[in-house]
């Protein structure tokens, strides 16, 4: 590991902590001036090391899907396009417009053997993270025993890639077509069903999941979402001022200031448009994605008159996390997603 950076910041720590320490020498305009670019440089050099140490896990986490998955399936990592260009600030600059180059992990069991299999897209949580084995390996495991191929799309945003992709990412955006591109990339490319397709995943990656079946709803034929983030009006206002600001970095404005465009990132909004069959989960005690949220997006599809199943759970043990650990009711919960995968693909 490169230890400059680490270097560098605990100089420039001290450096600022002997600034501030100082007397003004006549104006303080200096002694300001001085601050603010120490800072300045601090923060470059924490975001720097963010990274270096989100690739690393990223590498460390590529060898522990090849090496917990080989004995089921060929594993195998991906590049390609989404339909969405790149994120630049200058529109004028060398290679605006091209499309983002993204990643994917694709898992096709060694039980196939020349047949074709139903697909599954297993979408990531977490607005910045990845699809790694700790969140991801189990439910991964028994998808591939149950004769799946998986595509787990590396989005936009996704962390272990550098600063720029990071930096790329759109909050129920582009992000969604860089899911939906995966999904493409896989049925032209991988020994599967077109019309025998999936996609489920938790949190974010269960709004994902709602947000591609009711963008493209010709294009799965089940989908599960658990404890979905559905609702952003909603979201902003039982978060923090912090977490509020986050958001207002992605989208651009706060939600007061545009509740058009919070709506418009929100499924519960577009209800109407389920045609897919649909699995939700959820439980009363979720410390990340409130238990109103769902329900708002269950209430909202009832109104709509669609048809769709869900179940919400009571103080699961795990809370956010209730059925991707290894507790009776998390196994006996997955179960349940896979009999519902069943029925529609198989």
């Amino acid at each position: 590991m490169n230890r400059r950076p680490a270097l560098l910041l605990a100089t420039l720590l001290a450096m600022a902590t002997s600034a501030l320490a100082q007397p003004p020498r006549g104006g303080g305009d200096d002694k300001d001036s001085t601050i603010a670019s120490l800072q300045a440089e601090i923060r470059r050099l924490q975001t720097q090391q963010m990274h270096q140490g989100n690739s690393i896990r990223k590498d460390i986490d590529d060898w522990m899907w090849f090496s917990r998955m080989e004995d089921i399936a060929a594993v195998d990592k991906v590049r390609f396009t989404s339909p969405k260009p790149a994120r630049m600030s200058n529109p004028t600059g060398q290679g605006y417009g091209n499309p983002l180059i993204m990643s994917a992990y694709t898992f096709v069991p060694h039980s196939l053997k020349g047949k074709k299999a139903p697909l599954i897209v297993m979408v990531h949580e977490g607005i910045h993270s990845s699809f790694d084995t700790l969140q991801n390996l189990r439910a991964a495991r028994e998808l591939i025993n149950e004769g799946y191929v998986i595509v787990a799309p590396e989005y936009r945003g996704s962390t272990g890639y550098g600063g720029s992709f990071y930096d790329q990412i759109d909050y129920g955006g582009a992000e969604i077509d860089d899911t939906y591109a995966a999904r493409n990339w896989a049925v032209e490319n991988l020994p599967v069903d077109p019309q025998k397709v999936g996609i489920l995943g938790w949190s974010h990656g269960g709004y994902h999941t709602l947000l591609n079946i009711l963008t493209w709803p010709k294009a799965y034929q089940v989908a599960y979402a658990g404890v979905p983030v559905a609702d952003l009006i909603a979201r902003m206002g039982y978060k923090n001022d912090g977490y509020r600001a986050i958001f207002e970095g992605f989208i651009g404005k706060s939600a007061d200031q545009n509740v058009a465009e919070y709506k418009k990132r929100s499924p519960y909004a577009h209800a109407s448009k389920l045609e897919t069959p649909l699995l939700i989960h959820t439980t009363t005690n979720d410390e990340d994605v409130n238990v109103l949220e769902v329900e708002h997006l269950i209430d909202s599809l009832k109104a709509a008159g669609k048809k769709f199943e869900y179940k919400i759970y009571d103080n699961a043990p795990g809370g956010h996390y209730f059925n991707r650990i290894d507790t009776p009711l998390a196994k006996e919960s997955r179960k349940d997603v896979l009999a519902f995968l069943a029925k529609h693909l198989k």
